[in-house]
């Protein structure tokens, strides 16, 4: 492997093996979940790396959460189950809003408990019609005396039904702001769906009426979308990581299956087309890795600067795993495509990775926009 990690980054993915391993018995089952799985839960909780996702002022593991790091822990756990990949990714996703611009008693209440896992965190950015244009949300937030009262409809939200806390993105007369909603609050109602080809813990988000105290206000009204891409600009390039470890895992499998398997005297791995299509999936698989450690080394330094690297590392990954789990579906024959199967999982667990967290269409025409911008003038 070529893209070598320095010893405290392969301390955590030693870890981050121990954790998979617990739960690899039981991945199946629990990519099947609808709700947090326990064995996933109290895995991740022992093993302490939930502290990835929050500052160690807050009770995490590092002064600033480490993109790179976060990074190979979801490779080591995309490899193995969706489920504990979206949990641990998620804690983080959840709650940096919250650990970047949150006040200090939401901050002390919340965050140990997103590291522990007894807090499962959510971020409510999209609703019924509305995606990737969120700007065209409509849920709207509003202060009546000491309390901020939100309505709308929150859709596709990832933890919802497990979730203590969501960070909600809703309108605030002409501007867009962060509140953090905790679940139990009165005028918040949760549904667990829609059923998904790659099972998730995803769910429906309703605000009649919800009023929360002015303080759960993460940074300052009006100015959400910097709070937004402050979170992707630290974690998109995670789920980079996750799509390498899927695809290795795939060809993991197709390798074990092609060496095993003999067909006219000779093993898969030595017959007609297979030989290259391992040889092609192997060349990308490591080409991904190569430039999701870079993206992530550079996020790690400068989010906002790297953004486009780690935008870059997320379509090439995704599309890479996509691309990496059909070829290994084909090398595999007729056991590709047997139900239950560990490559059938990967194969389905890799379709909407190119659709979450920035679509990669959209991805791409950002990257266009960012290319054709035209240079600053000299002296300006």
């Amino acid at each position: 492997m070529l893209a070598e990690l320095a010893p405290h980054y392969r301390e955590l993915v030693d870890r981050a093996r121990e954790v998979a391993e617990k739960v690899r018995p039981i991945a199946a089952e629990a990519d099947e979940a609808v709700d947090v799985h326990s064995v996933c839960r109290d895995a991740l909780r022992e093993s302490g790396l939930a502290g990835l996702t929050v500052p160690a002022r807050h009770g995490g593991i590092d002064d600033e959460v480490d993109p790179l790091a976060v990074t190979v822990v979801r490779e080591v756990f995309g490899g193995v189950s969706a489920h504990l990949d979206s949990l641990f990714g998620m804690q983080g996703i959840g709650s940096y809003a919250l650990s970047v611009a949150g006040g200090e008693r939401a901050q002390a209440h919340w965050l140990p408990q997103v590291v522990s896992l007894d807090a499962i965190a959510a971020l409510g950015l999209t609703e019924p019609r509305v995606g990737s244009d969120l700007k065209a949300i409509t849920t709207t937030v509003r202060t009546d005396g000491d309390e901020l009262v939100l309505d709308g409809h929150k859709s596709w939200i990832t933890n919802a039904p497990a979730a203590a806390f969501v960070t909600v993105l809703a309108r605030e007369d002409d501007g867009y702001s962060l509140v953090l909603v905790p679940t139990d609050t009165p005028g918040v109602t949760i549904t667990s769906g829609p059923g998904l080809i790659a099972p998730h813990v995803i769910g429906e988000v309703r605000l009649q009426g919800a009023r929360v105290p002015t303080d759960s206000r993460l940074g300052e009204p009006g100015q959400a979308f910097r709070l937004v891409l402050a979170t992707l600009a630290s974690f998109r390039v995670s789920v980079a990581g996750s799509a390498v470890g899927l695809a290795q895992a795939a060809l993991d499998e197709a390798v074990r299956h092609t060496t095993s398997r003999e067909q006219f005297g000779t093993t898969l791995s030595r017959l007609g087309s297979v030989p290259e299509v391992l040889g092609s999936c192997w060349t990308d698989v490591e080409q991904a890795r190569l430039l999701t450690y870079a993206a992530a080394r550079a996020a790690a330094s400068d989010p906002f600067a790297a953004l486009h690297w780690s935008s870059m590392a997320k379509v090439a990954a995704t599309e890479t795993a996509g691309r990496v789990a059909d070829r290994c579906v084909q090398a595999m024959g007729r056991f590709g495509v047997e139900t239950g199967s560990t490559i059938e999982r990967l194969y389905r667990n890799a379709r909407p990775m190119r659709i979450y967290e920035g679509g990669n269409e959209v991805l791409l025409g950002q990257l266009a926009k960012t290319l054709t911008k035209p240079a600053p003038e000299p002296g300006r």
